[in-house]
């Protein structure tokens, strides 16, 4: 028989963004699951636009069989250390400790996430990273599970995670019911990478924003790191370490990610066959798009395109 976990606490504080406390608190106050939801903080918090009065102060949150942890709006403000010592509390009394995007910095603050593998929204994942190096931080994933801690990617990710939480609890069937009510699908592929933009760095004065320029109206051609240092007018061994200095990656990785991001442009933006969108994004054949694409993005382009594409009439 499938014990469900009773009390549901999200613990809040000052600076926390609504979307995902919101639409969580949606989530899980359904009746037809059988959460008794509160929510625990100290003082009535500043949440968004709205102002949130806690059903119970922080220090009741030990007594939650699952506590939930918002989105923080500022990771580089010091993360309140009562909200950091009510979770650990609630860790240590055996409730599951659930994040939602930037959240993940109050778990690991907390050291809960030490040795585990976890995420957040992906344009935080190298702050967490660098801040808590004992942390596995995973940028590539919706949500990640270590049983009695889960951690959740950005914003529309909470609430894959919460419809994860509900099949743990309830089962296939209950979870698929409350995705069908969202109007949202029960479980969604790929991971965090098909949300990802891949800009370029630009700006007046920039040593690379003509070769930029010159590779974005060529994505169709094939190039060489001689052909991009030739046009840079710079050995390719100075140019590599430009190239690093400022994408942070290989001037052939770049050039790989500027043709899938121009893939995914195609994808979205037209109605173009997968053998046309690889001819124009210079990557030769559809079997080469599909191959790369699936790698780096984590879904096919057709899975893509039916994500991002408006159907005509919808």
């Amino acid at each position: 028989m499938r014990t469900i976990p009773d009390m549901l606490a999200f613990a809040v504080t000052g600076g926390m963004l609504h979307f995902e406390l919101t639409a969580t608190y949606e989530i899980f106050t359904a009746p037809q699951l059988g959460y008794r939801v509160v929510v625990c903080g100290d003082e009535p918090v500043r949440v968004g636009r709205f102002t949130l009065e806690p059903d119970l102060p922080l220090e009741q949150l030990h007594r939650a069989d699952t506590v939930v942890v918002p989105a923080i709006e500022d990771v580089d403000q010091p993360v309140d250390p009562r909200l950091v010592g009510a979770v650990t509390a609630a860790h240590a009394n055996g409730a599951r400790i659930v994040s939602l995007c930037t959240g993940a910095f109050v778990l690991a603050e907390a050291g809960l996430l030490d040795g585990l593998r976890a995420t957040t929204h992906w344009a935080h994942t190298d702050v967490l990273a660098r801040r808590y190096p004992r942390v596995e931080v995973d940028p590539d994933v919706l949500y990640v599970d270590n049983g009695q801690v889960l951690t959740s990617a950005g914003k529309a990710a909470a609430i894959d995670l919460s419809l994860h939480l509900i099949r743990r609890d309830h089962g296939v069937a209950t979870a698929n019911t409350a995705a069908r009510r969202l109007v949202v699908p029960p479980h969604r592929d790929g991971g965090q990478a098909q949300f990802v933009l891949a800009p370029v760095p630009t700006g007046e004065g920039h040593p690379l924003t003509e070769l930029f320029e010159w590779v974005s109206r060529r994505l169709d051609q094939p190039v060489t790191v001689e052909d991009l240092a030739r046009q840079a007018n710079m050995s390719s061994r100075h140019l590599t370490r430009l190239f690093k200095d400022v994408t942070g990656t290989t001037p052939l990785q770049w050039l790989h990610t500027q043709r899938i991001r121009r893939a995914q442009e195609l994808l979205e933006l037209t109605d173009d066959s997968v053998d046309l969108i690889a001819e124009a994004a210079g990557m030769g054949t559809a079997t080469t798009l599909r191959r790369h694409f699936h790698r780096t993005v984590g879904v096919p382009p057709d899975t893509y395109r039916r994500t991002f594409r408006p159907v005509a009439g919808g």
